[in-house]
């Protein structure tokens, strides 16, 4: 049997439980129960949920029965809990047993705070340095034996590669590869010559520009390469001008209909052009590509340190060259921007790129390593930080790129090297209406709007709170006294019962600002410009919604956007990680496009909420509505942007509590229905935000443990 916990956490002297349970054979059944010390059974609340993503990835079949489930137990100092996989006659085949104790059932999440415990009682007995570095080596050693296996599973066999020769396109674009040559390592050389020799698809020129005139050895040997293959084009320089204008000389030998950029000590995977030529055939239209890509050593047999990336994602690319390689662009467009610029070294292909977005229509990601970048003692895959001048270039690239394109932005320095922080300069300062839904629980209310009123730097601002059948004389009076003290805070009541979307609608109503800020009553401002730094992104004509990063009181990240699909509807990005960790490819402290981000603290414009018909109150009273939400912002053609440098502290479910009762799970089940019935085509597609190759039992952006290759298989069958 296989099973994993999403959630372990308590509230009211009562445990919630999430995850999913299944066997390895789809007619055996998983039952669940939970025992106490003594392993007697417990009356607990249990509700079995869809998820179609444990059902395809084990067999194969996105319908097949409710393998999810959410327990409600009593909170005790020693619980069992115990899964039995039964035969069709009922028959015990199997049984399974986690022990939750005492030390891990006091914690929010037992998984995460045993591992912290565990970690606190090792830096006891043997010091914070060896700590260290026996944490370094376990993680590092066991990520990268992991990508080692996945890589040789990914990997196209030679039967594979061989259908890939004998495919007849019926467009077979010339693909003129530029490679700037200089003093390049002969042994490099080769492995790099060899990679284009050996690709599936051969309709391609490699245009090599040689830039070191006094190498005699190397001109010898790019004169051999020509005589074997007549699709090689070499042209030795009289000097050396330098990465941006030696690779426009390679281009000048180009008569392709596509340039595509490869490094002089770098090398391709066999299918690489295959698979571009590939989509190339069924959109025709597509003028720029981009691919995943890995690291390999010297010897060019050890791979590692896999980069796997989002489908186009403009705000990610506007804080760091995610894209990099391996890039493909047409010809028409190459010509029209005349090339590399130089006084960008070191940043030139960054600059290049961002000149290409602006003059192209479609940027399309294939999410597969088809680029190995070489990792040696010369290389910037090897240590960037020791080439500032490209880390200011970059800067300068995307600054030019912003004035270009007449947007007032600033561009800084990032969370870290080769990252980009990007300052708005408002041209306006229009009304924002703040929209904060609340039952009584006046302690959290105070503590929200007395962090907006104490360290909001902005000036043109509204507070509505939304009454929704408080009981406590406390908050009426509360609201009284902020009514007189404020001129730019009011109370509106909505009569009805509890519906988080239909609560906020009602509010909309009344609303005056051009942009509206959906705000949790349990959440605590820590951005002084929050206001301002929102409005940046959201005031673009391209942005319809606006997300945060929020933490837990504990200083751990409670949302850093919404990854679609994962734990078979939606999860929060990198939660539980420290607020200070960088994440995978530092996603977790830059800002980016996300599928959706929670409404918990979610800027909109107002024109465009009316225009969508607000949350969706008939379908997800409670849960998902931002989500869904989000997702029709998208499909109406806008971008929604996760802002990781405003920042905020959340009690989630403070307010309104766990989903603990019958009811309250039968709803939300329904809702997890509804929502897959509606975007389950989204789902299936797979989030464009995140990445196929990643797990789904998690939105922390880690390897999956099913290989794309092998879950396409089992789609198939």
């Amino acid at each position: 049997m296989r099973y994993h916990l999403d959630e372990f956490s308590i509230a009211e002297n009562k445990v919630c439980i999430r995850g999913w349970a299944a066997s390895e054979y789809k007619q055996m059944s998983v039952d669940i129960l939970v025992k106490d010390r003594d392993k007697k059974d417990v009356d607990v609340k249990m509700s079995r949920i869809h998820r179609p993503d444990v059902a395809l990835e084990l067999y194969g079949d996105i319908s097949y029965n409710k393998l999810g489930f959410c327990i409600v137990a009593p909170l005790m100092d020693c619980m069992y809990l115990v899964f039995v996989v039964r035969d069709e006659d009922g028959n015990v085949v199997k049984q399974s047993a986690l022990h939750f104790g005492k030390w891990n059932m006091k914690s929010r999440s037992t998984l995460e705070k045993t591992r912290l415990l565990d970690s606190y009682r090792y830096i006891r007995r043997n010091g914070f340095n060896k700590y260290v570095t026996k944490s370094f080596r376990k993680v590092f050693k066991t990520e990268e034996n992991n990508y080692l296996r996945w890589f040789a599973v990914n990997q196209p066999t030679e039967e594979e590669l061989e259908e890939q020769r004998e495919t007849q396109f019926s467009y077979r674009p010339l693909i003129s590869i530029a490679v700037p040559l200089y003093h390049t390592p002969l042994k490099f050389l080769e492995a790099m010559i060899k990679s284009v020799l050996r690709q599936t698809y051969g309709n391609w020129q490699l245009c090599l520009a040689n830039g070191s005139p006094d190498d005699e050895a190397l001109k010898k040997a790019l004169e051999l390469y020509r005589e074997k293959d007549p699709r090689i084009i070499t042209v030795d320089l009289t000097e050396n001008l330098g990465i941006a204008g030696n690779t426009n000389a390679a281009i000048e030998l180009a008569t392709g209909d596509y340039i595509a950029l490869l490094d002089h000590d770098d090398a391709l995977a066999p299918n690489a052009l295959y698979e571009y030529v590939k989509v190339l055939n069924e959109h025709p239209d597509y003028d720029m590509f981009y691919s995943d890509e890995d690291k390999i050593d010297e010897g060019g047999k050890k791979h590692f340190e896999p980069n796997f990336k989002p489908d186009y994602n403009p705000d990610l690319f506007m804080t760091n060259n995610y894209i990099c390689h391996f890039f493909m662009v047409k010809k028409d467009i190459v010509e029209k921007i005349k090339g590399f610029r130089p006084g960008y070294d070191g940043a030139q292909d960054y600059d290049f790129i961002l000149r290409c977005i602006e003059n192209g229509k479609h940027i399309h990601h294939v999410p597969k390593i088809l680029y190995y970048w070489r990792c040696h003692k010369n290389s910037t895959a090897r240590d960037f930080s020791s080439k500032e001048y490209a880390y200011d270039a970059g800067r300068r690239a995307l600054q030019d790129h912003f004035d270009r394109l007449g947007m007032n932005i600033t561009v800084n320095y990032g969370p870290q090297f080769g990252w980009y922080s990007n300052e708005y300069h408002l041209a306006s300062h229009p009304l924002v209406s703040v929209m904060i839904p609340n039952k009584d629980h006046i302690p959290d209310l105070k503590r929200c709007i007395d962090s907006i009123y104490e360290r909001a730097t902005y000036d043109n601002y509204e507070i509505i709170v939304i009454e929704n059948n408080s009981t406590e004389p406390e908050t009426f009076a509360y609201y009284d006294e902020m009514v007189e003290k404020h001129d730019n805070f009011r109370v509106i009541y909505y009569k009805g019962d509890f519906n988080y979307a239909a609560i906020n609608n009602f509010g909309f109503e009344s609303v005056l600002g051009d942009y509206v800020l959906l705000l949790n009553n349990d959440v605590e401002v820590i951005s002084e410009n929050i206001f301002e730094h929102m409005l940046g992104f959201c005031m673009r004509e391209d942005v319809g919604a606006v997300g945060v990063k929020l933490y837990y009181d504990d200083e751990t990240i409670q949302h850093a956007g919404v990854v679609v699909g994962v734990n078979g509807v939606a999860a929060h990005a990198f939660s539980g990680m420290n607020r200070a960790e960088l994440g995978y490819m530092a996603r977790a402290v830059v800002c980016q496009n996300y599928s959706a981000v929670t409404a918990a603290c979610m800027m909109v414009k107002s024109s465009l909420y009316r225009e969508l018909g607000g949350l969706d109150a008939e379908n997800f009273a409670v849960a998902f509505n931002d989500i869904d939400f989000c997702l029709r912002v998208g499909k109406a053609g806008y971008r929604i942007v996760f802002d990781a440098e405003t920042e905020l502290y959340h009690s989630e479910s403070k307010s309104r509590g766990y989903e603990d009762t019958p009811e309250k799970m039968e709803r939300f089940s329904k809702e997890i229905d509804r929502f897959l019935a509606r975007w389950s085509g989204f789902i299936a597609e797979g989030d464009p935000c995140y990445n196929p190759n990643f797990s789904r039992d998690n939105a922390l952006f880690v390897l999956d443990t099913i290989p794309v290759k092998i879950r396409s298989l089992l789609k198939k069958s």
